[in-house]
């Protein structure tokens, strides 16, 4: 068994339903983190709620390059980035190693600029993870991290358990989660979903973080994106991960120069 679970719902922020699911999800014990989407309608609303005693302190950002309108100036004359209308339309291959300049400047402010709507708004980003895990991409992965370790907070890694990672993704995997342990110090061990959960990948030791996109079953029950239609997300944690503390990323202490304290 790990040490400790982080459990992270995602997309926080995405729509008033998105916000009341993973609010439930915190209140019920379910859910230990999550990360928000700086640049969507719900998020000022996720905000407010972030302040509440069960999510304070336990709310990241989602960085967002794929979904909706930037805050920054500059991405919107990157073709590889935006359309012509000023949209996201991330067009960048999985195994893209560099970046112009001006699309890694641009990049940069962007992460920024949605870094510090979160700050305006009475919410310090607890960590960094990126919606459709853009952050996957080596130089993106690289701005992000050195990003994270000037701030000093953790990065998620590039999910690392998993009976679909092939050789060749191993490998990649196993390279950029090197780097951006390197570039941003302390973070997870672990990364899965829920499926990996399901299939009995969950480490014997370390801190791992359960990607989540959880959804209303009823009652006191969630589902999750990941899951099949009616399946229980909680029944699944409850089960695989009996009697792991549920964390937040802030309860791995990383300091300014990213190194553990206690």
């Amino acid at each position: 068994m790990p040490s400790l679970v982080i459990v992270n719902a995602d997309d926080f922020g995405l729509s008033a339903h998105t916000n009341a699911v993973i609010l439930h999800g915190f209140q019920a014990g379910l859910i230990s983190s999550a990360t928000a989407m700086a640049n969507m309608p719900a998020f000022n609303a996720a905000c407010s709620l972030a302040q509440l005693p069960a999510l304070h302190g336990r709310i990241g950002l989602h960085f967002n390059l794929t979904y909706g309108r930037p805050l920054s100036e500059a991405i919107r004359t990157q073709p590889r980035l935006c359309t012509p209308s000023g949209e996201f339309d991330l067009r960048l291959k999985r195994r893209t190693l560099r970046l112009r300049p001006a699309e890694r400047e641009a990049i940069e402010q962007e992460l920024h600029a949605q870094w510090q709507h979160c700050l305006n708004q009475g919410l310090m980003p607890s960590h960094l993870d990126s919606h459709q895990h853009v952050h996957n991409i080596w130089p993106i992965g690289e701005i992000v991290a050195r990003f994270a370790a000037r701030e000093g907070v953790p990065v998620r890694l590039a999910r690392n358990l998993g009976h679909n990672i092939n050789p060749a993704k191993q490998v990649f995997k196993a390279l950029l989660n090197r780097r951006i342990k390197q570039l941003c110090g302390v973070t997870a061990d672990y990364v899965c979903t829920p499926v990996d959960l399901r299939a009995g990948l969950a480490p014997d030791s370390g801190v791992l973080e359960l990607v989540a996109h959880p959804s209303a079953l009823g009652g006191h029950d969630f589902g999750d994106a990941y899951l099949g239609t009616g399946e229980s997300l909680k029944a699944l944690v409850e089960q695989r991960l009996a009697g792991v503390p549920r964390v937040g990323y802030g309860s791995l202490g990383v300091s300014k120069d990213g190194v553990m304290v206690t």
